[in-house]
């Protein structure tokens, strides 16, 4: 799902046609305008509206789907659905039960338990109006949502069989690598291997060890928290030539089998929401996803995904105010003499640079860095900021720091974060809509305060950590 604001100017368009019929009112200033405004290129309209009014074939009946015209989704908190016949679901006639009708607020698929999964109920309006929202969004014919990314994650995983393997990129999500490592892998049977994804030949190798057996191929680009890139396309083209499913967090256009969203991040966007979502253009996968769905239970509340779809409806809004200054601060901690090292696909400094700015929509308000000192410098810096707060979670409004380390990824083993250069140094922002000179400030005058206490003490790197302590004064 495009999340962030064009890198590219492609000139004015609505979903990609040219405004050629606006003839001598397209003048170039008129062009120029459109272009500037249009940054998404015409994703707002399908953010708001599951049909694009302009596109549709038909203009729906509103006097048979919306009877009372609301141009708010209504909430509905029944648990069951009154039924004229015995087996026959109500409203039929509905597009948010997909014209399957609805029966029992968490079955999704009832029908199929009895009929080998051919048939589907869809089980509450609002969820399935969120559903809808979200496949427009993405591109997809099919949207499954969960009460959280990790039952998203899981229901993805419910698609392998004992004795399969998976091949996930190295810096995954902390908790999917948790999930990973001490529930899949020992509990059910299936095999995970972890690899740098930006090494062509690793994947290949991997793969050729295990052409059989490997079923999965999950990538997450950027990553959390090292912002690594990963060339999707490539990597897909190379999955798909050994009949594995391209398991990407990112669009289908780019090679994906099926997309996973945490909503409590982004699309939901503020801090309100644990959810996640399963996009999908494969009928068989989604059979298999709502089958999973309802028989795990693992589903939304109606009021969540009425908050989500109000989220998602000013995505493209929140990432241009986030993302721009996330850009700003990103080039500002590159200059700081607090800071050692900045990860952000926005600059020309990070190793996948270019493959970020012709594969993404934008560079997305995630940064992570590396402060001056050792743990004790992360912890002042973390500590005296005042507009960003602490906390972990990703992409909503406000601004949050987090020192991944003792926080998200401290249940990934030690040596595994050595590896990927997760040590106690590491901060990783979440950049927010708030003002970008407030932002600036606040992070300067934390990590001012870090050098103040190094210069104080006559730091020496690792001086105050050589006994495992803890160091972090909360």
């Amino acid at each position: 799902m495009s999340s962030s604001p064009s890198n590219k100017r492609n000139g004015a368009s609505t979903n990609g046609n040219e405004l050629k019929h606006l003839g001598t009112l397209m003048t170039s200033a008129v062009e120029d305008a459109i272009a500037d405004a249009d940054i998404y290129h015409g994703r707002g309209t399908c953010y708001l509206h599951i049909d694009n009014p302009l596109t549709s074939k038909e203009k729906p009946d509103t006097s048979v789907e919306n009877p009372t015209g609301a141009v708010v989704p209504s909430i509905s908190l029944a648990t069951t659905f009154k039924q004229s016949t015995p087996g026959e679901p109500s409203a039929r006639f509905d597009p948010n039960s997909f014209g399957m009708g609805y029966e029992y607020s968490r079955t999704d698929d009832n029908l199929g338990l009895r009929c080998s999964m051919c048939t589907f109920i869809l089980g509450n309006p609002t969820r399935g109006v969120f559903e809808r929202a979200v496949a427009a969004a993405e591109k997809a014919k099919y949207c499954v949502a969960f009460s959280s990314g990790s039952a998203a994650t899981s229901a993805v995983i419910h698609l392998l069989s004992p004795g399969e393997k998976i091949l996930s990129i190295d810096d995954v999500y902390g908790g999917t690598q948790r999930y990973f490592r001490r529930i899949v892998t020992p509990r059910m049977g299936i095999e995970v291997d972890f690899v740098d994804f930006s090494d062509n030949e690793a994947v290949i190798g991997k793969l050729l060890a295990d052409a059989f057996k490997t079923k999965l191929v999950w990538l997450e680009t950027p990553t959390n928290p090292t912002l690594k890139v990963t060339d999707i396309e490539k990597v897909s083209t190379i999955t798909k030539r050994f009949n594995a499913n391209a398991i990407l967090a990112n669009p289908l256009e780019h090679g994906a089998d099926i997309v996973v969203h945490s909503v409590t991040k982004y699309i939901n966007g503020h801090s309100d929401v644990v959810m996640g979502v399963v996009c999908t253009n494969s009928e068989e996968i989604y059979k298999q996803l709502r089958f999973t769905q309802n028989g795990v239970g693992a589903v939304p509340s109606p009021f969540d995904c009425y908050l989500a779809h109000r989220g998602l409806k000013t995505l493209h809004l929140r990432m241009e105010a986030a993302a721009r200054n996330a850009n700003a601060i990103a080039q500002f901690l590159e200059i700081h003499r607090g800071v050692t090292k900045v990860v952000y696909p926005g600059l020309k400094s990070h190793p996948q640079y270019d493959i970020a700015t012709r594969q993404q929509n934008g560079y997305g308000a995630m940064i992570t860095f590396y402060c001056v000192g050792d743990r004790v410098q992360s912890g002042i810096v973390l500590k005296n900021l005042r507009v960003f707060a602490l906390a972990e979670s990703l992409g909503a409004v406000e601004s949050l720091a987090e020192c991944p380390s003792l926080m998200t990824h401290a249940s990934v083993p030690d040596g595994q974060r050595a590896l990927l250069g997760i040590d106690d140094t590491l901060i990783r922002l979440s950049v927010g809509i708030e003002s970008c000179p407030d932002l600036i400030t606040d992070l300067d005058n934390a990590l001012n305060a870090a050098l103040k206490s190094m210069e104080q003490n006559s730091f020496l790197p690792g001086s105050n950590t050589s006994d495992g302590g803890n160091y972090w004064d909360w």
